[in-house]
């Protein structure tokens, strides 16, 4: 018997049967399924560092799912977000859309049509997680930087060669150089400019 793969799939619906329907479909093809019976009861048990895709149902006792929507995007939870509703229609799943969902299904689903978009968004998943990731390694090492390091690194980010540098802050090429050398090894970067490429990939405000 093969293992289930990863990312898991969250599935959070007040609606037991169609949980454990969806566990078992998602399970006859290996996919790792955990269920939550409301969105308050997935916040408080998923562990937002294990990549995962999430599916919710628009309507739930307590928190909906556009409210769960807007709390995983309030915390930069990156796991692509599948809606499902009994009750829904074109307005609806607009909002879900334009808020960050990457699909929405309508209720009763279809098996095939459930299992195609849920295999696409677990490799997003895996992207995305491990994007975020390199993007919190990339703030952890600017972290040791002092605020006249910062300053000259955001004057490298905008393009600025040392003798430009050291115009600009009042200061000689040969400090502008020491501050440099002294951001690559804080930062331990193979080099300068793969810092910089860094900072510009994941929008790192520095």
């Amino acid at each position: 018997m093969q293992c289930a793969t990863y990312p898991a799939v969250h599935i959070i619906d007040d609606d037991e049967d169609l949980r454990q329907s969806l566990v078992f479909l998602l399970q006859s093809v290996d996919i790792l399924a955990l269920t939550y019976p409301s969105a308050t009861a997935f916040l408080q048990e998923f562990d937002p560092d294990e990549p995962a895709v999430v599916i919710v149902d628009v309507r739930m006792p307590g928190l909906s799912g556009f409210q769960l929507q807007e709390r995983l995007t309030e915390r930069g939870y990156p796991a692509p977000l599948i809606f499902c509703s009994a009750h829904g229609d074109i307005p609806m799943s607009v909002r879900a859309m334009r808020a960050g969902a990457v699909d929405f299904l309508e209720k009763p689903y279809q098996s095939q049509r459930m299992l195609e978009v849920v295999q696409a968004q677990l490799q997003e998943a895996e992207r995305a997680f491990a994007q975020q990731t390199s993007r919190r390694g990339v703030q952890e090492r600017l972290q040791s930087l002092t605020p006249r390091e910062r300053e000259v690194l955001r004057l490298v980010v905008d393009g600025m060669p040392s003798q430009t540098i050291a115009r600009s802050l009042g200061t000689s090429v040969k400090t502008v150089d020491v501050h440099r050398a002294r951001i690559k090894a804080k930062t331990e970067s193979e080099s300068l400019g793969t810092l910089v490429r860094d900072v510009l990939l994941h929008r790192i405000s520095v």
